[in-house]
Parts: C-alpha cells; structure tokens; sequence
C-alpha cells in the first residue's frame, strides 16, 4: 500500500485517517492518484463495486447531459464570461486545498516522478494564477459606461403568462413594459394573414385542438383552411394541459378561465393592438414554397396599408425588401445577418443571442447599428448581454426582465485587478506555508514502509496531538 495513500492527512493525524468515515471519499480520490503515478493499489472488494459504478453512473450522466443538453452547449462560452472572474477565485481557493496532497505525493514519488508532478503542479498553479489575463467580459467595465437597458420585445407575445401567438399573450406582454411585439404570420386559403408559428407537418397540431374538430384530417400548410375555419379553432386550452414553461400555477382562476377560451387571432388585430398602444410589430413569414412567399408578402403589406398603423412601427423581418421598400417606404427594414445589413445598407440586425460576439456587440452600437437578440430568458444572460450594449432582447420571460434594474455585476478593470492580485498573494503565501509545514510534520515513510501500516512519528505529531489533562 502506497505510503502516500495511507499518510496524506496527516496535517490531523494518521489514526483519524483511518478511522474517520467522513475521509471515505477521500480515499477513493487518493486512490486513483496512485493509479496516475502507476503505484500499486490495494482496494477493499467493497470499494471496487463502488468505484465500477461510479465511473458507470459519471460516464451516463455525462452522456445525457451532451445528448439531452445538445442546445444548450452554445451558452457555455456566455456563461463562462459572466462567471469567469469569480471562478477563478474558487480555482484558486481550490488549488490551496489540492496543494498538501500534491506535496505529499511528491514527497513520496520515486526521483523521476517528482519532477512530473511537480512540474504538472507548477503549470497549473500558473494557469490558474494567470488566468485573469485571458479573461475577456463585458462587465468588466466602469459603471459610468454602462449601456441603458436593453428593450424588451415580448416573443410571440408573453407566453409564459398566456398561449403564446394570443391577443391573451399580447395584452400581458404590455403590461411588461414591452417596446415591441413579436410574432409568426401564415395566410389562410382565403388570403386572410394570422398568427401561428408551426408550419409544415406541425401546422395547428401543438397549439390548437385541430385533430378534434377536424377528426381523421391533416393540414400541413396554411392555404388548407379559410381563416374562419382557423379561427373556430381553441388556441388555449393546450397551454393549460401542458404548462410548457412551468408557470400556469401564476396564473388566477380568472386568468386560466380567459387562456382556455383563446382563438387564433389575424394579423389585422394584432395591428389594431399595436396602433392602440403605440408598439412596434416584427414578425416571420411562414410559407411553404418561394411562390406562395411572394404572394403572401402582398397579401400582408396590403393589409398592413390598410389597418392605417404608422409604417414606422412595422419592423420588416421576412425577405422581398425591394418589393417591400417600393411599396412600403417607411417599414423598418431588419436583416437576419450583417452580410445582407451591409449589402442594402441597413441599421437594424436580429439574429440569435450566440450568433454574435460580445466585442462584435459593442463595434455595431459605436457603429449606431441596433441589435436585438433572441430568445433570452434567463436573468444572468440579459445582464451580460445589457453590458456587451445590445438593444433589445426578444423573451419569453417579460415579466421578469422587466424588474431587472441592474445587471447582475459590473466591476471596474482596477478594481477587479486589485482583487486579482490580492487573491493570488495570498493564496501563494499560504501554499508556501503548507509546504514548509508538510515538511517539517509530515508522515514517516520509513515507518510506514517497514510495518506497511500506517504510522507516524508521535514527536513530530505532537503540536497536532489534543493535550491529556
């Protein structure tokens, strides 16, 4: 048995190594150190069912989390530059309580090993110590420089508070303030533009109860149904059966009453909606073929012409811009990337939150260039966001960034290389002094080599050792 593995915590004493269940753990841990440094490992048959399923239950959680996380993995970069500056100092506090057993271990290795794991320790160390140098947020910044608030467009609505592509959903999105409506437009056979997001072979079936009253048929495009047959379809009660986001339970009895009896509303409400009270209107157009496309973007210009809404309030997304610009001159024209902005010379981008880098965000806002990103929900991620200086955010979660008075930390560069520097002094100051206290009461590896038991020498552990009245 490795003297390493038997003598490591004896900065509390080797009999409290061996006998304290809470250093179960531990021992596992060490053990696997010891299986790195291709030392023999003499484990208990107990502990070798448990390690075979520990590396079983590791291996599937991190298969499901790459499998089942797939979409997620693109916030990983965001993440870590909202958190990096902090998990730096954690990685430092972790290395201080990593470094006595790492120079135990070297204490112990035979000539060549120490060098390795020694010189893999001292890399380390400096990475960690050295990291703050590569680390690259937009909160770091002077909070005099801070952007305002980005503008909340409520994403087809406020669907955590309604069916979403409601006038339900709307009225609740104005209530959070929102500068903007977001939606999905489709036209029906009698050329009648509404709401609706699914198209395709998904058209009608999550969001409204087409398969009850249309029993043993199936529409998979928008111009198989008159508008007056889209609309006697229910567009709320799945919202309450379902609960996609987990927030029905909000809502009051009053307020479920008034989800479950939800139509699919036209284009041309939504727009009374807007005009009413002065928010703007950006929406996809959903068509099936590029000649149904065309004809549906006249169909819906013209219906916007004739709602009498200010042209200003109509953020053009969908593509016939020529077309558009000629018969709609004073639609705001908005581009899905900065390619097609450049080319017709654009202000206006709205493109996923991922798809953009935080330094590319502030080159676009010096350029006067408005950028909205979307979907962004979560509170940490519309914090980053606000000090990169987007916009406006496309959300689901209206209700909840609308109370977002201040990211959730901006630091000054000086005052977080003050912090920095503090953090490292301090952590080395107390490395160095678990060294040279190992050194001086470490274990015995004579002893522990001659009885293969654990044992340490009582005169060096005596400072360690509680006093006998």
């Amino acid at each position: 048995m490795s003297p390493f593995f038997k003598c490591c915590t004896g900065f509390y004493s080797c009999k409290w190594m061996k006998s304290s269940k809470r250093n179960k753990s531990k021992k596992r841990l060490f053990a696997l150190i010891q299986v790195a440094l291709g030392e023999q490992l003499d484990l208990h048959w107990l502990h070798k069912i448990f390690l075979f399923f520990g590396v079983i239950f590791v291996v599937a959680g991190v298969t499901t989390v790459i499998f089942e996380w797939k979409g997620e993995w693109p916030t990983v970069p965001l993440s870590l530059q909202a958190t990096a500056p902090f998990l730096q100092f954690g990685a430092v506090g972790a290395l201080m309580l990593l470094s006595p057993f790492v120079f135990q271990s070297i204490k112990n290795a035979k000539t060549g090993s120490k060098f390795l794991i020694g010189g893999v320790f001292l890399i380390l160390s400096a990475a960690i110590f050295l990291w703050p140098l590569f680390i690259r947020s937009p909160c770091l910044k002077e909070p005099q420089e801070l952007p305002k608030k980005p503008k909340l467009i409520g994403h087809r609505g406020a669907p955590m508070l309604a069916p979403e592509n409601t006038i339900m959903a709307f009225n609740s999105s104005i209530t959070c303030n929102v500068t903007a409506f977001e939606t999905d437009v489709q036209v029906s056979k009698d050329r009648i533009p509404f709401l609706m997001h699914d198209h395709g072979a998904d058209f009608l079936l999550r969001t409204t109860d087409v398969k009850e009253k249309f029993s043993g048929q199936h529409f998979n495009d928008s111009t198989n149904l008159t508008f007056e047959e889209v609309h006697r379809l229910n567009a709320g009660d799945w919202f309450l059966k379902t609960d996609p986001f987990d927030s029905v339970s909000m809502l009051s009895e009053e307020e479920k009453e008034r989800a479950r009896s939800q139509t699919v509303p036209s284009l041309l409400q939504l727009l009374s909606l807007a005009r009413e009270h002065t928010i703007k209107v950006i929406f996809d157009l959903k068509s099936s073929t590029k000649e149904n496309k065309k004809q549906d973007t006249v169909d819906i210009v013209n219906t916007i012409l004739n709602s009498s809404i200010d042209q200003s309030l109509i953020f053009w997304l969908p593509d016939q811009k020529e077309y558009v610009s000629k018969s709609a001159p004073g639609f705001i024209h908005v581009y899905k990337n900065e390619e097609d902005m450049r080319k017709y010379n654009g202000s206006c981008l709205n493109m996923k939150y991922n798809e953009l880098e935080m330094e590319k965000i502030r080159n676009l806002r010096e350029e006067n260039v408005t950028v909205n990103l979307y979907v962004v929900n979560e509170r940490w991620l519309f914090s980053l966001l606000w000090c990169a200086g987007v916009s406006s955010v496309t959300t689901n979660s209206c209700h909840l960034l609308k109370d977002v008075d201040y990211p959730d930390w901006v630091m000054a560069p000086s005052t977080y290389l003050l912090i920095w520097v503090l953090v490292d002094i301090v952590a080395l100051f107390i490395m160095i002094g678990l060294f040279l206290f190992w050194k001086k009461y470490g274990c015995c590896d004579e002893d522990v080599r001659r009885n293969n038991t654990p044992a340490c020498n009582e005169k060096e552990l005596q400072p360690l050792s509680p006093k006998v009245p």
